[in-house]
């Protein structure tokens, strides 16, 4: 990833539930930049099917990854570094983000576009999802996890880094911290 974090994305995937929002955030903090969190793009029609408990199609999701990805454009021309928390479930999907690089390459992935994937098991994942829903906190119901989990491809070719969302949000950090800098 490089300690010259000029022009980066720092994307944090997974699941719903995996601490994407959370980790991501205090990523951002500790590196000193924006962070982005992919649902508050959704349209409050892609909410609404959520909350519902229907998963969302390719037209769903597509329009919506679009406008990400010209988003985090915008941030890497102007040389700004930014951690976006997406799920990023499947390769097409992180090949739209990746393409925010106006000279990204399909298959390339010595890009400034970077995938780190939390790592966690299904049991944790639930609970955490029974626990927001029991407080209100998101719109993504329990019911949708397994939706999310048969949608989850990771290709090793991708070089997506894995890290342990066991962890404590704190801990984790500090372990992508260590990692960004010591990937340079």
């Amino acid at each position: 990833m490089g300690s010259d974090l000029n022009g980066k994305v720092i994307v944090i995937m997974g699941v719903s539930g995996a601490g994407k929002s959370t980790v991501g955030g205090t990523l951002a903090r500790v590196l000193n930049c924006d962070f982005l969190d992919a649902d508050d793009f959704h349209p409050q029609s892609n909410k609404e099917k959520m909350r519902q408990g229907i998963p969302l199609s390719e037209e769903d999701r597509i329009p919506w990854l679009e406008t990400l990805r010209d988003s985090l454009r915008e941030r890497i021309i102007s040389g700004k570094t930014v951690v976006l928390g997406c799920s990023a479930l499947q390769k097409q999907y992180r090949e739209i983000l990746r393409s925010a690089d106006s000279s990204y390459q399909f298959g390339s992935y010595a890009n400034p576009v970077k995938f780190i994937l939390l790592d966690t098991p299904v049991e944790v994942l639930a609970a955490r999802l029974e626990e927001r829903a029991a407080k209100g906190k998101h719109f993504m119901p329990t019911a949708l996890l397994q939706s999310q989990l048969d949608l989850l491809q990771i290709d090793d070719s991708e070089g997506i880094y894995k890290v342990d969302a066991t962890l404590s949000p704190e801990a984790i950090v500090t372990c992508l911290h260590t990692l960004i800098n010591q990937s340079s």
